[in-house]
C-alpha cells in the first residue's frame, strides 16, 4: 500500500467538522476510492474534544458536488453538506495535517512526528516520520494493527528473515529492524513510495538494515528466499491475488500478517490463503480494519478484537 505519501503537488483541500464515527468512515472511503499518488485523507481529533475534524488533500481541484455525493455515502446528506473546498499552497498542506497528529505508540515502539521528539522515553524506539496522513504513521488502524501484531510475534519467538511486502513509508520495516536489530528486506511497486521509504530508514538509523527496491509483488533478486516472517500491508484484491506468491516465499513454519482490509474483505482474503495452507492464527480490529495473523497449517485460537 502506497502509505501516507502525500499527492504530487498537493494543491486543494477539504476541510469537514464532524464525530468520531463519521470522520473515521469519511476518511476510509476516501482512502479506499481514490488514487492514493493523487489524494490523502486524515481524520484527527481536535483538542481532546468530542469534534473531529477529516482534511483530505487532491493533487487536482476535486468535483465538489461528486465529493459531497461520497461523503453522503458515507454519512448523511447533512454532514455532507459541511463540506467546504479551498486551494492551499504546496508546502503548507504537510505542516497542516501533521500539526493535529500525536505520537502513536505500540509498546516500546513509537510512531512520531519531529515536532514530538521531546516525548519518547528512555526505553522506547522511536520511528520518525514526516510528509505522511492517515497510512504510514501508525495512525491509521492498519499499520498500528501489524505493529502490534509484530511486538507479540517477537515475544515469543524472534523471526531470523523478515519481509515487508508493499512498504510504503518503511515503518513496518523499520520497527522490525530496530526492534530485533537485524536486516529486512522490503519493496514497493511505487517508486516514490521506495525513495519515500530509504530516506525513513535512514533517518531512524536503519538504513543498514532496511534498502527498499522497486518491485512488482515479490519480483526482484533482492526479496527472493524464503522468510519466517512476512508484512502484507497492502489491499484485499492484490492481497487474493498474491497468495500463491505471498506463500511461496514462507519458510516452514512461517508467519503471514496481512492487513490493508476492511471487516468485508476478510472472508475472501482467508480462503485465498486457505488455498495455499495458511490458517487463522489471530485478527485485530482496529477503528473498522482487520489486521492477520496467518500460519500454515490447521486452525488457531479464537481471533482477538482490538478498539
Amino acid at each position: 500500500m502506497l502509505e501516507g505519501l502525500p499527492p504530487n503537488g498537493a494543491s486543494h483541500v477539504l476541510r469537514l467538522v464532524a464525530d468520531q464515527r463519521r470522520a473515521r468512515a469519511i476518511a476510509d472511503l476516501i482512502v479506499e476510492t481514490f488514487d492514493p499518488t493523487e489524494t490523502a485523507a486524515a481524520a484527527f481529533e481536535i483538542d481532546d474534544g468530542p469534534d473531529w475534524v477529516v482534511e483530505v488533500f487532491f493533487a487536482d481541484e476535486p468535483d465538489h458536488d461528486d465529493i459531497r455525493a461520497l461523503i453522503e455515502v458515507a454519512t448523511d446528506a447533512e454532514t455532507a453538506s459541511r463540506a467546504e473546498f479551498s486551494h492551499i499552497a504546496e508546502q503548507d498542506w504537510v505542516t497542516n495535517a501533521l500539526a493535529g497528529l500525536a505520537p502513536v505508540r505500540a509498546g516500546r515502539i513509537v510512531v512520531h512526528g519531529s515536532h514530538d521528539r521531546g516525548r519518547l522515553r528512555a526505553n522506547d524506539i522511536g520511528i520518525e516520520i514526516e510528509a505522511a496522513l492517515a497510512f504510514g504513521t501508525g495512525h491509521h488502524g492498519t499499520t498500528l494493527g501489524c505493529l502490534r501484531a509484530l511486538l507479540r510475534i517477537c515475544a515469543r519467538r524472534r523471526p531470523r528473515r523478515i519481509l515487508d511486502v508493499g512498504t510504503g513509508t518503511g515503518v513496518l520495516a523499520i520497527g522490525a529492524a530496530l526492534l530485533l536489530k537485524q536486516q529486512v528486506a522490503s519493496g514497493d511497486i511505487d517508486p516514490v513510495a521506495v525513495e519515500t521509504a530509504t530516506a525513513n530508514a535512514r533517518a531512524n538509523h536503519a538504513g543498514a538494515f532496511v534498502r527498499p527496491v522497486v518491485a512488482t509483488g515479490l519480483r526482484h533478486p533482492a526479496l527472493q528466499g524464503r522468510y519466517d516472517l512476512i508484512f502484507a500491508n497492502i489491499l484485499a484484491k492484490p492481497l487474493r491475488l498474491m497468495a500463491p506468491a505471498i506463500a511461496a516465499a514462507a519458510a516452514p513454519g512461517g508467519e503471514l500478517v496481512l492487513s490493508g482490509l476492511l471487516a468485508r474483505d476478510v472472508p475472501g482474503v482467508l480462503s485465498a490463503y486457505a488455498a495455499q495452507g495458511f490458517a487463522l492464527v489471530e485478527r485485530g480490529d482496529i477503528d473498522g480494519w482487520a489486521a492477520l495473523l496467518l500460519r500454515r497449517g490447521g486452525a488457531g485460537p479464537r481471533p482477538a478484537r482490538e478498539d
